[in-house]
Order: structure tokens, then sequence, then C-alpha cells
């Protein structure tokens, strides 16, 4: 088919799979408010609710040889069919007889006088359920059940019958029926995207094929599960090579962009790394090379910098400022929360307290009487660095030559705010850091347009932390446990969920029991607050307190988790536990185990605590491993929740989950590379339509390429 032709059908496919619901025979306005409530209002949508299983019915046994807990197909005489009254409550019981044994059929619940005339005695019936044993007898419970007065009436209910996931107020049945129509007018107009020499060199059947086998599989036996799995594949595939060449594409539309060739002397880098009291990790240096490669290329660099909470990237991002600032350029580090930003800029500015290098911080708190002069400097070129929250990329901030961009906890900030900093500049470099370990599959999806390194080595010296997860009735023996601990010089922190206190939760807030804190528990010790509501020069004094021992004992919110580096604290109490994921908790726990000595998380949990949740977290008191505690958040959160990627401009999934289908992509990207290859860009007119149908599904989103 001509490239003109393939486009031709693809629209006309759009068209077809567009269409409302509501066309399908047995759908009026009652079912299509049923059915839009479980999100199916095309075509499209019917084609995508896959079924969760099969009821293999090809395979009829004789009643006598049914086992209990299995789902099984039979068929027999009505012999009796009454509603009984047991101890009050009606049921319907049906017995069917086929000369090798009796099956008690029953209905709890339903239309009982319909369902009684829909299998009267002597008729002969087909069903299908799960065997249970009541009294020594078997029985089947609301089985499905059809009159078979013809060996054609058999032969169609002996099919394999999809289950679908219920929707309110609709009878299996009935869905099945509407399923049905729907594919019947679908799979006609579906056509094949991915290039027919690729796919069969992976066999994958047609597209068509793979859907009629997946929602009405044509045969049972063995093979039935072989073979579905095998079309689901193939959906999943489609759904994955669509992924990666997007991703593949954004990461070449960056390669004929100029970027800027960095030339860094290094006297303002050897000089930093010289003042230092300690050696950089071999991790550090090897990224370091990864990134001095890159900034002096010059494509513009997009990498993503990935490491443990304690693995020194701050470090790393401020020497490959310095190879900006040694270039002649600036560079803006954004990040997602106030404090951060004071803690990042107060750090920056005592690591190079001795290099002649201006540092700014700039967040929507700068009082204007400082602002102006930061404006100007930035606009001069006389800051170097920029410290700050979103308000760097707000209009009225212009810089000099900005030329390296560093995102930190990137996954908080949403993909047009990215954008946003990096467009301050003309293609400038950009570095993407988090402390949350990211499991390979969701990293191949959210950035597989970046390139990616590691740091995977903490600095000497890191302590290991003792983690413990106890229920809220052993507050009192914790709360010994911190006075114990301050007794030894040391200082604790104690996180809460909220600020204030919430009647909806019940959970204690920051503020109440700080002050209950200050008054009840540790009357004798000096308790300080810190949450993301207060001033900054209140942060700044809580901070600045913490950090000169004043402070013992710090009630805080989720502000502390990351950026606060107290090598003295050396116990972390959260409590309501349950009510974080576990690559916060980890973030968390990241405040301590800074220092020589040995250092206690304690996890408590809330009264209500589910069995899910206890064990939950007990991950984080079995492992340090931010990879291990990273994909059992992934398991529990999905991918849609978990690093804010429901704001990453990625296209939506409606087959896939990258969870249980994670080994397709590599496959998918492999297939991705050998289309580009045949065709960079897409450009040929040869897979026009392939071409129009990754813009329809990224819906507009690749320009946004160099944001990762």
């Amino acid at each position: 088919m001509s490239g003109g032709a393939a486009l031709e059908a693809y629209h006309k496919m759009v068209a077809v799979l567009s269409t409302p619901l509501a066309s399908v025979k047995g759908v009026g306005p009652k079912v299509s408010e049923r059915l839009a409530r479980k999100g199916l209002t095309t075509l499209g949508d019917a084609l995508a609710f896959l079924p969760l299983r099969y009821e293999d019915r090809t395979r009829q046994v004789p009643i006598a040889r049914l086992l209990p807990g299995e789902l099984a197909a039979f068929q027999g005489e009505v012999t009796t069919a009454e509603i009984r009254d047991y101890r009050g409550r009606r049921v319907l019981e049906a017995v069917v007889a086929d000369g090798s044994g009796r099956l008690t059929l029953k209905w709890f619940r339903g239309n009982f006088s319909w369902l009684q005339k829909s299998i009267p005695v002597g008729s002969r019936v087909v069903g299908s359920g799960v065997v249970k044993i009541f009294m020594g007898r078997k029985e089947v419970h609301h089985p499905e059940v059809e009159v078979s007065d013809s060996e054609e009436d058999a032969a169609e209910f002996q099919k394999v019958m999809p289950v679908y996931s219920e929707v309110e107020g609709l009878h299996p049945r009935a869905l099945r029926r509407i399923m049905r129509g729907a594919l019947d007018r679908a799979t006609p107009a579906v056509v094949d995207l991915i290039p027919g020499p690729l796919a069969a060199q992976l066999g994958l059947p047609a597209m068509a094929e793979a859907y009629e086998e997946v929602h009405f599989p044509r045969q049972g036996g063995g093979d039935l599960v072989r073979r579905v799995e095998e079309c689901r594949r193939a959906i999943v595939l489609e759904e994955f090579f669509f992924l990666q060449l997007g991703l593949l594409l954004k990461k070449e539309g960056r390669g004929p962009r100029v970027g800027i060739a960095f030339r860094p002397h290094f006297r303002l880098v050897k000089a930093l790394l010289k003042s230092l009291p300690f050696s950089l990790t071999a991790a550090q240096t090897r990224v370091l090379g990864e990134i001095r490669r890159d900034m002096e290329s010059p494509r513009p660099m997009h990498r993503l910098l990935q490491g443990d909470v304690g693995s020194g990237k701050t470090l790393v991002a401020l020497v490959s400022a310095l190879m900006a600032a040694e270039s002649g350029y600036q560079a803006a580090l954004m990040v997602p929360t106030e404090i951060l930003a004071e803690q990042h800029a107060l750090n920056l500015r005592r690591l190079c307290r001795e290099l002649p290098v201006e540092i700014a911080l700039l967040s929507s708190s700068t009082p204007k009487a400082e602002r102006e002069p930061i404006l100007a400097g930035l606009a001069s070129g006389g800051i170097h660095i920029a410290v700050g929250t979103h308000a760097l990329i707000q209009q009225g901030v212009e810089f000099h030559r900005l030329g390296l961009a560093v995102v930190d906890e990137q996954h908080r900030f949403g993909v047009l705010q990215r954008a946003g900093l990096f467009n301050k500049g003309e293609n400038p470099d950009l570095l993407v850091m988090t402390a949350t370990p990211i499991p390979r599959t969701l990293s191949m999806t959210v950035y597989g347009d970046l390139d990616l390194s590691v740091i995977d080595e903490l600095p000497p010296g890191r302590g290991t932390v003792l983690t413990r997860v106890v229920r809220e009735k052993d507050l009192p023996s914790v709360h010994d446990f911190v006075r114990t601990e301050v007794g030894r010089g040391r200082q604790a922190y104690v996180v809460y969920p909220l600020v204030e206190e919430s009647e909806a939760l019940e959970l204690r807030a920051a503020t109440t029991m700080a002050e209950h804190f200050a008054k009840e528990v540790f009357p004798d010790l000096r308790v300080g607050l810190l949450h993301g509501r207060m001033r900054p020069d209140e942060k700044e004094t809580a901070m600045a307190g913490l950090a000169a021992g004043e402070i013992q004992v710090l009630v805080a919110t989720t502000v502390i988790e990351v950026g606060i580096d107290v090598p003295n604290a050396t116990v972390m109490v959260t409590e309501h536990a349950e009510r974080f994921g576990l690559a916060q908790l980890h973030q968390l726990r990241g405040r301590i185990g800074r220092g020589e000595h040995r250092s206690y998380c304690v996890l408590v949990a809330g009264k209500a605590v589910s069995r899910d949740a206890w064990e939950r977290l007990k991950v984080m008191a079995q492992t340090q491993d931010g990879f291990r505690i990273a994909e059992e958040d992934l398991k529990i959160r999905g991918p849609g929740d978990y690093l804010g990627t429901r704001q990453s401009g990625l296209p939506d999934f409606r087959v896939g989950n990258i969870l249980r289908d994670g080994s397709l992509l590599q496959t998918a990207r492999d297939l991705a590379q050998a289309a580009l290859r045949e065709d960079p860009g897409l450009s040929s007119g040869r897979h026009a339509a392939l071409r129009q149908a990754l813009l329809d599904r990224w819906s507009g989103r690749l320009e946004l390429a160099q944001v990762g």
C-alpha cells in the first residue's frame, strides 16, 4: 500500500473508532450513560476495553466429574426449579441432571420469577460457573444458563467467553453482546501501523486479528492462554512503539540544534575541589566526566542525574555551574520549594566563599528591594549562578547568557515549567536531577529521551540508619528514646503530614504538636517548628537554630524532605507514616545518618492502619536500597502517580502497563530505532500514516523535546 493510501486508511480508522457506542444495537440512552461511567463512549474505547479473563466453555464435563473450585461448563435436563425460603431468605434453586449425576443451581438475588420461567422443568440447558460443595452436594451459584433446544444452541454456548470488568447496571451477557457489536464495526477499519517488515520479523499478527482474538478467542483448549497473550502483547507493543518512537524523535530533534561548546579553564573548579575537606567519590568523578564531555560538545546537553539521598548531586551541579561560569556563561538552579532554594543558596555560597563567583537567590518571597538588583545582575551577567523556585521563569527575569539550566527534584515540576527555564537561554545545556531512585521500566518511559548518569555510591562516612516501624501506642517509649539521644548531645526531627489540624483526616498537625511537645512532652528541651507556610525569615531562623544546635527537637512537615543537612541530627520520628509514599519516607530518612553517629528512623503507624499499609512500611525497615523501595512504591502507587508522571507530557497507555509489560519497552525501542534508521524523521512519505498516528498520539507534545 502506498503512503497516500495508507494515510487515507488511517484517517478512516480514526473516524470509525471515534463513532459513539450509541450506534451499536442495544445501546440506548440509559445503557450509554452506564457505559460512559466506565469510560466507554466510542468504538475505540470498546476496542481498548480488554477482557479480564475468559470462560472456556468448549470442554463440556459430565456432572459426575465436576471438581469443586473449578470453573466448569455443564449441560443437562432441568428436573426442578423452585423458589425456596431459607431462614427468611428467598432463594431460587434448580437441579440439573445429565445421567452421570445431579447439580444444584442457586440464585440468591435477581428477578426470581423471570429466571424460573427462563429454565422450565424438562428443558435442556447449557451453563457454566464455579463448582462448590454444600452439604455433600455439588452446587453452582449464579451460573450463566441458557436453554439449549438444539445442537446449534449448544454449539453457540460452547465457546470461549470473555469476562469483562463489571459495568454497573449491565448484565455480563448484555455487555458481551455490545462488545461483539462494537468489534464487528471497529475491526474491519483497523490498520497496521508498525511497518510490515518489522512486524513480520517479530511474528506479530495483524492488529485487527489481534483485537478479535483478545476479545473473542476462536478456540479454547490448552493453547488459549498462549494465543490470547501473544495478541495482547502485539497490542501493547504497538502502544509502546509509539512511545519510544516519540521519545527518539524528541532526542533526534535536538541533534541539528547548535548548542554551546563550553571551554572551561578549570581554575575555579580546581580551587573549589582543593578547598573541600574530602575527595569526590569515584561515582561523582565519573559523572562529572560525562557532563564535561556533554558541555564541551556543541550539541545541547540533556542529561538526567540520578543519585540516592546524600550521594552528592548538589556538588556535581555546582562544579557543572562553575564550568559554565568559566566559559563566560551563567547557570540557573531551579528547585520546587523556597526552603530548598534557601538551603542550596546557603550551601553554594559557603562552598564558593573564596571564589570570585556571585550567587543570587530568587523566590516569590524575595523583597522588592533585593529583587531589583538581582534582576539587574542576571540581565548584565554580574550574577554567575541563580538559585530559585519557579520565580526564575516568571516574566521580567532575563539572563545575560544562560548556558546551563539545572532542575532539581524535577518530578515536582511540569513540562511547561521546565520549558520556561530552558527558554531563558538559547539552547542552554540541561541537567535534570532527582534523588528519587527510578525503576528502569519507568526511566525508559519518562526519561527515554535523556542521557542518564547515576551516582551509585555514597560519600565515605555516611552512617547506616536503623529503621523501626511501631504503633501509635508505643509513642511514650519513642519519646523516651528521643530524650535519651538528645541527652547524648544529638538532635531529632519529628515529622507530621499536615501543618494544621484536619477534622476529616484526624491527623496530628505540626503546629499543634510543636506546642504539645514544648509544654508537655519535652518541657525541658528546646523545641522548634518548621513548615512551608512560615515566612522566609522564620524558616531561616529555625534552620539556623537547628544547624547551631540551639534547637534540640525540630517538629516539621515534609518541607524538610530535601536539602536539610545537619550531621548532628540522629533521630527521625515520622508520625502517621502510612500517609506517606515509600519514596518520600526514604527521602525523609535521608536527612539523618549524615554524621559519625548511629542514626535511627522511627515510623509511627496510625491507629487504623491496614495490614497492607503495615507490611508496606516494613519494607523501609528491611532495606536502605532506594531502588528496591522505588520498585515497591511504583507497584503500590502505579506509574501515573509515581514521580508526577501525569504531568510528564507523555501519551497515555490504554492497554499497556509498564509494571506488567515492562519487558516489552526495550523491544519497542529496538523497533522504533529500526523504523527511524529505515526512514529518518519519518519524512520520506512512505510512512505518512505512521507519522500522522505519532502526532495524534503525542497530541502536540513533541515540541517540548528540549525539556525532557
